[in-house]
């Protein structure tokens, strides 16, 4: 071919261009230099101006998103963005979107300044860091050893019973003291500590940001926080001083810290998986702010709520949503995306029923009557029970003083461990593989319930028991997954098996409404959200992905999806909920556009050898899939040995507290429990070391029949990375990293970020991850898998629940917006502020906080 390179996508006519404003330029010198760079990434020796990036000259995501990269490093280029590739996909439709793009943006030019980098000193230095983490240390073993030593003097009351009815009767009592206890306290705490909340910035590391990290940790560890989508949580909301009126319903289980500045009006719905914690780490500072959610408003599954949004009365905010700081949606306006922009969809899906304050007062009396009445009994007189009735155990937790050094002592408790682990195990498949099909009888699909009554806690119970993450995580990446779920109840009729359908993190709120095509697969993160609710009611319904299908990492999947046969959801993508059903195409970013559904170079895989020497072709590597089977049931066996073991020796540490309870009393308790952290901790170093000594994780570009994708899935899923979550906004996190291979620099502020391949992240000094991030170094596209290293830059920040994926160099300074996609390949300049799904540059005009307009 030959002609003039050019990458370029735009919004469709009746949206405004992505494309930034640039220098002057004259459409024949822009097509002449896109055309240069786009032949140059392509390696090709002329690019014709109207040939398609992806049709015609095989171009993938990954390829123009260096042409992007070239395109800003250039500087006198005016910048496009990955979504202006795609919607503009030929060389002379960019240039006009171009043009029309600048004469907009110099229409602008009086429009209010973006925000600016805070002129606020950065994060404190290596005394305050040192100093916070030695008084958070001490703050967890203070309450936590309380908590364990009033546990064990509980316990030893109960069991000084005598007769079963006297035992059960101090049980309540205990466990009656115990819940009011853990519920008042982080009340009283945030009360003293804190007082009320107000809009300020604290540095992180200082004295006022150890008030506030105690204050988050004391109410996210209140039992009350399990009573998500409860009036009792509610309550619970307003007794720390969140102002929420009648009738709100919160399914969200990712709590809000800052609860003074949160407001919610009558009726109104936020669903699960949405972050509104009414604060935000930037740039070495928590910054707190207010939410506002008025009257009868919907908030959408997966979204975020930033500090200073609101949605006015009866607003609606859709799924895979955000609104960025400064968005106000209007009253009975409806909006989507990634910032949020006005929309026509309505995204309240179920009428309402009747649903008093008086049925709502029942249900939480009901809930807490059962945990105190049923639950907390049962744990105690299980616990005596297996200790009267099983000799093995017995002898673990009363060994006497002699039998610590006894070699039958050990193997005693190697049998004991190994019975209830492995036979919890087969308790567990049976009962979620049978109750919730029981209770599922009760159900009738798209009728309308009212909330909190019997069908209610039917739905409820289904959702708990039918969503394990222990099983899935076990059974995902496997052939076993797709048996797994069809026991649980999907419909999955017929399999086309690759050993990879679904990945580890798979979850839905009924099984038995969920169906998936032949020939699907899916990665992680799939969230069916196969219910509807209202404040006042909700609704079962059917979900159907179809067939030849491919599902990226971070999709909430909801009930009127319109996507059909052959389709390519992208990472984080916003699924659409009306118009016509999608088909043969591929949906990227929040709202969603279409993109090919594959490309010649995505067949380009290095697929393994066959006998002959030669490698296979696609269809023949499905042979490899028996050795592949065998490999990943060695992953499997690995996987529940680690977490035996784990078992194993949680066991012996409070057996040793046992025998030493007579002689230092609970502090021996106490201790054991600071051991069971510092070992699970080191645990899950040396289980990971291990894994990747032999096969370090790095750069790949495979098939799924490789066996070193294999090995990469292996190390998904062995390590067990419940610990790393526990040091989440202290010096301890960015520790934990480095052990585990992170290029990780001086005093990075972690409040909850997750790196998915530890060895391929670079941070540098200083930089701020916001809970919910994720550092994602892969992605496997159909039976394709590729992964590349990812470099951070030093004080940059990255927002709430956004995700950097593989091959992206973040220079510093930058700031990444909340719930921001930063797409493969990607390079964000230094000290430019980058945002939405697929992100891009957000110049002066698009980070004011003014209405986003479509």
């Amino acid at each position: 071919m030959t002609g003039k390179q050019v990458s370029a996508v735009c919004p469709p006519t009746e949206e405004a261009s992505d494309l930034e404003g640039g220098p002057p330029h004259s459409p024949a010198a822009v097509e002449e230099a896109f055309g240069r760079l786009l032949a140059e990434v392509t390696h090709v020796d002329a690019v014709s101006v109207d040939a398609d990036f992806f049709d015609e000259l095989g171009a993938d995501s990954l390829v123009m998103a260096h042409f992007c990269a070239l395109v800003r490093k250039d500087g006198e280029l005016p910048p496009v963005s990955i979504r202006d590739v795609y919607r503009h996909r030929t060389i002379s439709a960019l240039v006009t979107a171009v043009a029309e793009a600048a004469v907009a943006a110099d229409a602008a030019d009086d429009a209010p300044a973006a925000p600016a980098a805070s002129s606020a000193p950065l994060a404190r230095g290596g005394p305050h860091y040192v100093v916070c983490g030695a008084l958070q240390l001490l703050a967890f073993l203070v309450y936590s050893s309380a908590v364990v030593i009033a546990a064990a003097r509980g316990y030893a009351w109960v069991a000084a019973g005598r007769g079963a009815a006297e035992e059960y009767i101090r049980a309540v009592l205990i466990g009656s003291a115990g819940f009011a206890f853990l519920c008042v306290f982080p009340v009283l705490a945030k009360w003293i500590l804190v007082g009320r909340w107000k809009p300020r910035r604290l540095h992180v590391w200082s004295l006022p940001y150890l008030r506030f990290w105690t204050v988050r940790a004391l109410i996210r560890s209140s039992p009350l926080v399990l009573f998500i989508g409860s009036p009792l949580y509610v309550l619970y909301l307003r007794a720390l001083g969140a102002k929420i009126g009648r009738g709100v319903t919160i399914f969200s289980r990712i709590m809000p810290v800052c609860t003074d500045l949160l407001v919610i009006g009558d009726g109104a719905v936020i669903r699960k998986d949405t972050y509104f914690p009414c604060y935000r780490a930037h740039e070495g500072l928590i910054e707190t702010g207010p939410v506002t959610v008025g009257k009868d408003a919907v908030v959408g599954e997966a979204s975020v709520l930033d500090i200073g949004t609101s949605l006015g009365d009866g607003a609606q905010l859709g799924h895979a949503s955000a609104l960025h700081s400064g968005q106000a949606i209007p009253a009975g306006e409806h909006w989507h995306g990634s910032p949020g922009q006005p929309t026509d969809t309505d995204f309240l899906a179920v009428g309402p029923a009747r649903c008093g304050t008086l049925r709502r007062a029942l249900h939480g009396v009901a809930q807490v009557l059962v945990v105190l009445l049923v639950y907390l009994p049962l744990s105690a007189a299980g616990a005596g029970f297996v200790l009267a009735h099983t000799p093995q155990l017995a002898a673990t937790v009363a060994p006497g003083p002699a039998a610590l050094t006894s070699w039958a002592f050990y193997a005693e408790a190697l049998a004991a461990t190994a019975l209830w682990f492995f036979g919890g195990l087969a308790l567990a498949l049976l009962v979620v593989t049978t109750v919730p099909r029981l209770l599922n009888r009760a159900l009738t699909p798209d009728r309308v319930y009212p909330l909190y009554g019997f069908h209610f806690g039917v739905y409820r119970a289904i959702t708990l028991m039918t969503n394990r993450r222990f099983l899935t995580r076990l059974f995902g990446d496997s052939s076993a997954i797709v048996h797994y779920l069809g026991a649980i109840g999907y419909r999955l009729s017929p399999v086309e098996q690759t050993g990879s359908n679904f990945g580890t993190e798979v979850r839905q709120e009924t099984p038995y409404l969920v169906s998936v095509g032949s020939g699907t697969v899916i990665a992680d993160g799939l969230s069916v959200n196969n219910a509807d609710f209202s404040s006042t009611s909700f609704r079962v319904s059917q979900v159907s992905i179809g067939p030849r299908n491919f599902l990226g990492n971070r999709i909430a999947y909801p009930t009127r999806g319109r996507t059909g046969d052959n389709c390519l959801l992208a990472t984080k993508v916003m699924v659409p909920v009306d118009g016509e059903i999608r088909q043969g195409v591929g949906l990227l970013g929040s709202p969603s556009f279409e993109i090919p559904r594959s490309v010649f170079r995505d067949g380009a895989v290095d697929f393994p050898d066959g006998p002959d020497g030669r490698p296979y072709g696609a269809a023949e590597a499905l042979r490899l899939l028996p050795a592949k089977n065998r490999h990943n049931a060695g992953t499997m066996a690995l996987y529940l040995a680690v977490r035996w073991f784990h078992f194993f020796v949680v066991t012996l540490l409070f057996t040793m507290a046992a025998e030493a309870y007579g002689v230092v009393g609970p502090l021996a308790v106490a201790a054991a429990n600071l051991c069971v952290v510092l070992f699970g901790t080191a645990y899950l170093v040396i289980t990971e070391r291990a894994i990747t000594a032999r096969n370090p994780t790095g750069p790949l570009f495979c098939s799924i029949y490789d066996r070193r994708f294999w090995e990469r899935e292996r190390f998904w899923k062995v390590p067990a990375e419940t610990y790393v979550r526990l040091f989440n906004g202290t010096p301890f996190k960015p520790l934990v990293w480095r052990l585990l291979g992170v290029r990780i620099g001086r005093r990075v502020f972690d409040d909850g970020c997750y790196l998915t391949e530890r060895t391929m992240v670079s941070i540098g000094d200083e930089t701020t991850l916001n809970a919910g991030s994720i550092v994602q170094c892969h992605s496997q596209e159909d039976g394709a898998f590729k992964s590349d290293r990812t470099t951070i830059g030093a004080r940059c920040t990255v927002g709430v629940g956004a995700l950097v994926h593989y091959g992206v160099t973040v220079g510093d300074g930058a700031v990444l917006a909340p719930d921001s996609f930063l797409m493969k390949g990607t390079t964000v300049p230094q000290g430019e502020i980058w945002g939405g799904n697929p992100a891009r540059h957000l110049s002066r005009t698009d980070t004011a906080p003014r209405r986003w307009e479509s």
